[in-house]
């Protein structure tokens, strides 16, 4: 694939980085992210898209775009992939990410702001580090802007209980990348049942010993719209969904399965839902400043386990 023109200089020539977008019904809004991507300053950028089956002419779009731009590819079809996850792990797997130094991830329904990439490895190679992400500006139809605030201080075990930020401002250094590229590959039956692939590469990269910088600075106006799989945790139908997630056992049963594919050896590594015990859900309950970034994420989590420890325990 050829890429754009514009570069960051390297001793060793112009810095790549191959951008990975999934998409689904998306046509309302994926060739704004696109021209916002393909306008990035001081990067040299390949965008490969991968389209779940969607039925508002996404493919054909999609199409149409690649046939112009020689800079983005369209991957074959290879759904249903039933959501984000299992599309961005289909690019990560299909995608030859050899030739580049960076690999970012992307959403269709974004605004990058045109420093995004160029902050993201300026960030990279001044701290020596493999992973970034960044807070957002969330955004909607009628107006309203709000920054999403996810830079608090990164605390021992933060990687099991919650991702690093939004996966659209995901910039993986190559080391990385092919790391969990390979992880993805030897396990990939397993990790189908992985729902957040930005939570799951986090806790790779974090229990691999991999140094993650989340920049404070916003990197993108961030979409939110009755579509989003995953957005703004703000007002109350949002907190509700959110805690129902929780209560529901989804929540404790992605981190159970996160601790198991990646071999994590946490002292919450048992936290299975109904079958764990009350004195486990007590010590979770008084550890959780060792567990979540946010002081209200903290409060909310010591209130869960401590209700858990009354009514689930055996």
């Amino acid at each position: 694939m050829t890429t754009g023109s514009s570069s960051t200089g390297t001793a060793t020539g112009p810095t790549r980085i191959a951008v990975l977008l999934a998409a689904y019904n998306g046509c309302e809004w994926i060739e704004e992210q696109l021209a916002s991507i393909l306008a990035q300053a001081r990067a040299s950028v390949d965008i490969y898209i991968s389209v779940d089956p969607s039925t508002d002419g996404t493919e054909a779009l999609c199409a149409r775009l690649a046939e112009r731009h020689a800079n983005i590819a369209v991957l074959p079809p290879g759904g249903p992939f039933k959501g984000a996850s299992r599309n961005f792990f289909r690019l990560i797997k299909d995608v030859d990410l050899s030739a580049y130094d960076y690999v970012a991830f992307s959403d269709q329904d974004d605004v990058w702001y045109a420093d995004k990439l160029d902050r993201a490895v300026t960030t990279l190679r001044r701290s020596d580090a493999d992973g970034y992400s960044s807070n957002v500006v969330a955004f909607w139809d009628d107006g309203r802007r709000l920054l999403v605030n996810k830079a608090q201080p990164q605390v021992r075990w933060d990687y099991l209980f919650e991702a690093a930020g939004p996966g659209c401002t995901y910039v993986l250094t190559r080391r990385l990348a092919s790391a969990f590229k390979s992880l993805l590959l030897r396990q990939w039956d397993e990790v189908q049942r992985v729902d957040l692939h930005d939570w799951f590469c986090y806790a790779y990269a974090r229990s691999h010993h991999y140094s993650w910088i989340i920049d404070p600075t916003p990197g993108l106006d961030y979409r939110q719209h009755a579509r989003n799989q995953v957005g703004v945790n703000n007002g109350v139908a949002s907190a509700r969904s959110r805690l129902r997630k929780i209560t529901d056992g989804w929540w404790f049963s992605q981190i159970q399965l996160t601790a198991t594919l990646l071999d994590i050896h946490s002292p919450y590594r048992i936290l299975d839902g109904d079958s764990t015990k009350a004195k486990e859900w007590i010590k979770l309950a008084f550890s959780v400043a060792h567990c979540r970034r946010r002081p209200r994420d903290r409060a909310m989590l010591f209130a869960i386990c401590l209700l858990n420890s009354i009514t689930r325990h055996q």
